[in-house]
């Protein structure tokens, strides 16, 4: 069968950081993997990066890898959110992350809770400083990751701004009222596509795979939309990160994307 056009980002944990489970999600539809920075230390990230070369490598696939950035986030009941009162998107820690990143090499660096142009704007002249301190090539490409009202009041502006762009519908389900959520996606997509900028959409898309070795049918439809809409990326966070199935979760979001995408075919011979 051949690859889906979308793309399949898995974030990788304590439950997929096997290298045999890594070349089996590789076999079954991974094509990018994400490391989440609001948690593991530098010793754990330095070897997921190396299992993940190494396991691209042992495919003869090119594998991309993201650094997501955890910014001024806290734990709430329901997730996370903004720590009140922040005024640096860009934190200590980022930076120290950011640091690290540059110098294994990462594909992306993803910033959280963007609020403005300037944030990415800033992330590129801290990536330009640690490349010339590293002498580390180009350095990563940029995303910005929208999840708070005041990305999308500056929505042209950050995607213009971006190399990239992740919709995280966690924090985003937070800041807005959850019924928008649809809406807000599509609108987003749409401004992606205007400015040829690829999106990623993310968060719950099959996350009762957490637990269960299928997804519901309301995931499975929500997976098949974002295909949809014209998502460039459709990603997975906890079911591969620390689910029970993490394998089968990356095969079943990729016959999801499949049969989007031969929908869409056919839609569009008519």
């Amino acid at each position: 069968m051949p690859a889906s056009r979308t793309q399949i980002v898995s974030t990788i944990g304590p439950a997929s950081k096997d290298p045999a489970v890594l070349d089996a999600l590789i076999s079954h539809g991974m094509d990018v993997a994400r490391l989440n920075f609001s948690h593991g230390t530098y010793e754990e990230h330095a070897q997921y990066i190396a299992d993940i070369r190494a396991a691209a490598k042992r495919a003869d696939k090119h594998v991309p890898i993201i650094q997501d950035l955890s910014g001024p986030r806290v734990k709430t009941e329901t997730g996370h959110t903004i720590a009140a009162g922040a005024t640096q998107v860009i934190t200590e820690k980022d930076l120290r992350d950011l640091e690290f990143g540059v110098a294994q090499g990462v594909d992306y660096v993803v910033l959280s809770y963007v609020g403005a142009a300037s944030d990415m704007e800033e992330l590129r002249e801290h990536i330009a400083s640690f490349v010339a301190k590293e002498g580390a090539g180009t350095g990563p490409r940029t995303m910005a990751k929208i999840e708070r009202q005041e990305a999308l009041d500056n929505i042209h502006d950050i995607v213009a701004a971006s190399d990239s762009v992740m919709l995280g519908r966690g924090d985003l389900g937070q800041a807005i009222p959850m019924e928008r959520l649809p809406f807000v996606e599509a609108h987003v997509v749409r401004i992606c596509k205007e400015f040829k900028k690829p999106v990623i959409v993310a968060t719950e898309m099959l996350k009762s795979m957490v637990e269960n070795p299928t997804p519901t049918r309301a995931e499975v439809t929500d997976v098949a939309y974002a295909v949809i809409l014209g998502a460039d990326a459709v990603m997975l966070s906890e079911e591969t990160a620390i689910g029970k199935h993490p394998v089968e979760t990356v095969s079943f979001m990729e016959r999801i994307v499949t049969e989007a995408e031969r929908y869409e075919r056919e839609v569009n011979q008519l």
